[in-house]
């Protein structure tokens, strides 16, 4: 009986001797399996002797582009305080808070008694001016028409005395003579008098037009279109002209181009370089949760030293006038966008110097460490402009102890892809 309890007791030790190094090695399988899974592929693990598993991701073609979102206030594209060009009172009101109007329209009218007495004034002085003209005219008509007369007879003298001497005297062709350079420089005279009163009339009108054009100012209209979002004044208040040093100038309204927006956002230093004018933007507006399209406009091209960043404005249509003035917003800015390249996970980039490399493992198991030029690289993945072949397997898994002519088990694990959030 003790005999048979021994080689009971030795048959399940044997039975035990066997089974463990099945299980740890089961157990080491499991082990590497999983740490592949959960750290993305980043260990290695010896399986079977002097074979390593390592994890491996494919060369696939997919779209590759850098974002980043910055936050703002949304501000209308212009936005101007409307003040009045002469002193004076408020005589008409046309608009309120909220009320739309178009380039060009009346939006107030001033009583300015001073510059209609002025206008008033030009105009007699114009009426008067062009009496003179008329005048003038008229006395340089009656000596054009006697000196005629006194040439025509000085010419018929002097043309007797010459063919037929003797019977005109000296002294009445003489006297003729004289009374034709009299009559011509009483043209003259004449004539720099009708000049003079036309150039007085044009004097008169320039200042009527002067004083007309300041009287057009009573009348205040819209600069561009666009919405009233402050009115400052009442019907009768006196308000001062806004072109001079008087702090007592105030503003009528305040106006509001609402069809079009600027959002101006920091771009960071290390984003400066992927700007550029026309690029489309994703502008969300959460109090809205809508998005709206935008692009960028027009920046700064300087960088500010205080906060290394660069003046950029993203211009946002708003025809349905949906947008408010103040509405917090979020740009998303799609960088250096690439569409159908070939790509890896950055983890399969191995960085020496200015050179880059990558452990491919082809259908043999044997690994090859081969030269790749980058592209385009994003936080997850980076392009491969040459080098690699689609449907490539590179390495994923720690590259510590890899080289070329490595034995490995190629093991596709599922690379975690992190996307950048809001830049400080």
């Amino acid at each position: 009986m003790t005999q048979d309890c021994n080689k009971s007791c030795m048959t399940q030790n044997n039975s035990w001797a066997l089974l463990i190094p099945a299980v740890l090695a089961a157990m080491v399988v499991a082990m590497a399996g999983s740490l592949a899974s959960c750290s993305g592929g980043r260990s290695e693990v010896q399986a079977g002797g002097p074979t390593i598993t390592v994890g491996v991701a494919t060369v696939t073609k997919k779209s590759l582009g850098r974002q980043i979102t910055l936050s703002s206030e949304l501000v209308p594209f212009q936005e101007i305080d409307v003040y009045a060009k002469e002193s004076g009172y408020v005589k008409k009101l046309m608009v309120d808070y909220g009320t739309r109007v178009k380039a060009g329209e009346v939006m107030a009218i001033l009583e300015i008694p001073e510059l209609e007495a002025q206008l008033q004034e030009d105009l007699a002085e114009i009426k008067n001016a062009t009496n003179q003209v008329s005048r003038a005219q008229h006395e340089l008509e009656r000596d054009q028409a006697q000196y005629n007369a006194l040439h025509l007879q000085y010419t018929r003298l002097k043309g007797v005395f010459e063919s037929q001497p003797g019977i005109v005297a000296q002294q009445e062709v003489d006297d003729a003579q004289g009374k034709d350079l009299a009559a011509s420089s009483q043209v003259d005279a004449g004539q720099a008098a009708l000049e003079a009163a036309q150039s007085q009339l044009s004097v008169a009108r320039a200042k009527l037009s002067h004083d007309q054009s300041l009287f057009d100012y009573s009348k205040i209209t819209a600069p561009f279109p666009g919405i009233v979002t402050e009115r400052y004044a009442n019907l009768g208040t006196l308000v001062q002209a806004g072109t001079g040093s008087s702090t007592q100038a105030m503003p009528i309204v305040k106006l509001s181009q609402d069809d079009l927006f600027r959002l101006v956002i920091p771009v960071p230093e290390s984003y400066v370089r992927y700007i550029h004018i026309g690029d489309p933007v994703d502008v969300r507006v959460p109090s809205l949760n809508k998005t709206f399209p935008g692009k960028v406009a027009r920046f700064s091209v300087d960088v500010k030293e205080s906060t290394r960043t660069m003046h950029t404005e993203v211009d946002v249509a708003n025809p349905q006038r949906v947008l408010l003035p103040g509405l917090y917003a979020d740009a998303e800015l799609h960088l250096d966008q690439r569409e159908n390249i070939p790509s890896v996970p950055v983890q399969a980039l191995n960085h020496q110097g200015e050179r880059t490399t990558v452990f491919v493992v082809p259908s043999n198991g044997t690994i090859e460490e081969r030269t790749v030029e980058v592209g385009i690289q994003t936080s997850s993945d980076a392009e491969i402009v040459s080098g690699l072949s689609d449907g490539e397997q590179v390495v994923v898994s720690d590259h510590s102890g890899l080289k070329s002519g490595t034995k490995v088990h190629a093991q596709v694990v599922a690379v975690p892809e992190y996307h950048e959030g809001n830049a400080p």
